[in-house]
């Protein structure tokens, strides 16, 4: 899938708003130096089957989007991953067996457009640089007005603090206007964060 074609499925979000009642998650695929990241991630997976949320992720069996996607199937959730062949064909890549629907998809740009078409929103968990890219990928698409759906980051024992002051730093020095780096949401739980992504009232109630 090309980058137009990407930039097409996005304006036709805005004509005809999706409402897949679906929360897209990036994570990492290691769990961290400490067990409060897989905690959050277990965490998470199971508030959005509390709710009727449905879990859309890169397909990964380990870390973080392992725990997530678990947690959610555990509950009787749908689980829908989304990963290129280049990655299972990976050696030592390890893609979950359980979820409720598996998509293979020819490249990364494939992955992120279909990622996005099934989402109503995004959640980035701890992670590398993967998912840093994935969480400010979507937020510039916000930025350039290409979605509004709500973009926000679970910021579990502060590890996403450097990131957020870099982010007011980039403000300060006259780089990124206040009123895009408010729109990344930050929270520290899943009630906390889901909670805040209903009251932007952006996704026609879909939460």
């Amino acid at each position: 899938m090309s980058d137009f074609s990407i930039i097409d499925l996005l304006y036709n979000s805005i004509i005809q708003p999706m409402k897949n009642n679906k929360v897209c998650v990036f994570a990492g695929s290691n769990n961290g130096a400490g067990s409060e990241y897989a905690d959050a991630a277990s965490a998470l997976g199971r508030e959005l089957a509390k709710r009727g949320l449905g879990l859309v992720f890169g397909g990964g069996g380990t870390g973080l989007m392992g725990a997530t996607a678990d947690a959610v199937l555990h509950q009787g959730g749908e689980v829908i991953g989304v990963i290129p062949t280049f990655l299972i064909n990976k050696e030592g890549r390890i893609v979950h067996d359980q979820v409720t629907e598996l998509h293979v998809v020819g490249s990364m740009h494939e992955r992120k457009a279909l990622m996005f078409e099934l989402s109503d929103c995004f959640i980035a968990l701890p992670g590398g640089l993967g998912t840093f890219e994935e969480i400010l990928e979507v937020l510039t698409w916000r930025q350039l007005g290409l979605h509004d759906k709500p973009c926000a980051v679970l910021n579990v024992d502060g590890y996403f603090d450097r990131l957020l002051d870099f982010l007011d730093h980039a403000v300060a020095e006259r780089f990124i206007q206040p009123e895009e780096r408010n729109r990344l949401i930050a929270e520290t739980t899943p009630e906390s964060v889901l909670n805040s992504i209903e009251k932007q009232n952006i996704i026609n109630n879909i939460l």
